[in-house]
């Protein structure tokens, strides 16, 4: 598969200042020396530990943070030294999906407004449009025209999580990012947003940068897996050669500190229990 997004040797430090003037006296090597690639197409799920520098990696490809070095490679053309214009084009082609949902949705904003901003901002729409076009994106998730005119407190936590996945679907981008998109749900619920975010990868030919700590979601939905601590990936390749014979120490640790289920280890993880058909598939 064509490679779509080609992160090379990039590293995201912050620097630690101290004395009357401020001086840098040491960095924070949040990222540091990750690489990596995303193929057209394809779920590359990023697991770790909290504090291992997958949210920074994420704000880093978004250019929500400043990297230190190193090359954000999207169709072989570096990111980094995009203008003002082609970082506009770029913000089209790769959109976000936060941890928490309320938090990531304007209280103030109907469900209309939150949407179609986006589009409005960048003048893909006439406001005329905006309500026909935004009755289309909530279907594409699952949910009715009749919560346009509503605000997200009116809505519970997987129905606001839809709502941000047809936000960021609304400037039609090749590279989805899942912060911990799911981290924050129930169980059950947790398994109609991943069967959801399977489905539009179809539909709308997607690639997906999926960030989490729970090796059940990854095994779900990830084909490939990089395993990240402390700033660095360490292990990387595909999902099942990952999970069933991962190389490095701390992979198997991962493995291991998953909870057990029923008295028996699987690493599958309770997850697996309400999706039937993925966990048959990946038991055989």
């Amino acid at each position: 598969m064509k490679t779509l997004l080609d992160i090379r040797d990039l590293r995201t430090w912050y620097p630690l200042r101290s004395g009357l003037f401020g001086r840098v006296r040491g960095h924070v090597c949040a990222v540091d020396g990750v690489s990596l690639q995303v193929r057209a197409g394809e779920t590359l799920g990023i697991v770790g530990e909290s504090g291992c520098g997958k949210t920074t990696l994420a704000r880093t490809i978004l250019l929500l943070a400043k990297p230190h070095s190193g090359e954000i490679l999207l169709d072989g053309r570096d990111i980094t030294a995009f203008d003002a214009a082609e970082r506009v084009a770029y913000r089209r082609a790769v959109q976000v999906v936060f941890q928490d949902p309320f938090a990531s949705l304007n209280p103030r904003h109907t469900i209309l407004d939150a949407i179609t901003e986006a589009l409005l901002a960048h003048g893909l729409i006439s406001r005329r449009e905006r309500r026909e076009t935004a009755v289309g994106l909530l279907a594409d998730v699952g949910l009715g025209p009749e919560a346009l005119d509503r605000y997200p407190h009116a809505f519970s936590g997987g129905q606001r999580q839809r709502i941000c996945i047809a936000r960021a679907l609304a400037l039609k981008p090749r590279l989805l990012i899942c912060d911990e998109a799911v981290s924050a749900l129930d169980l059950s619920v947790r398994a109609q947003i991943l069967n959801l975010l399977e489905s539009l990868r179809t539909k709308h030919n997607l690639s997906y940068l999926f960030i989490t700590h729970d090796i059940g979601v990854v095994r779900h939905l990830a084909d490939r897996i990089a395993v990240m601590y402390k700033g660095r990936i360490i292990e990387t390749g595909p999902t099942e050669s990952i999970l069933g014979a991962p190389q490095d120490p701390y992979t198997r640790a991962l493995l291991e500190a998953v909870p057990v289920v029923g008295g028996a280890h699987n690493a599958a993880l309770s997850i697996n229990r309400v999706l039937p058909e993925k966990a048959a598939t990946s038991a055989t």
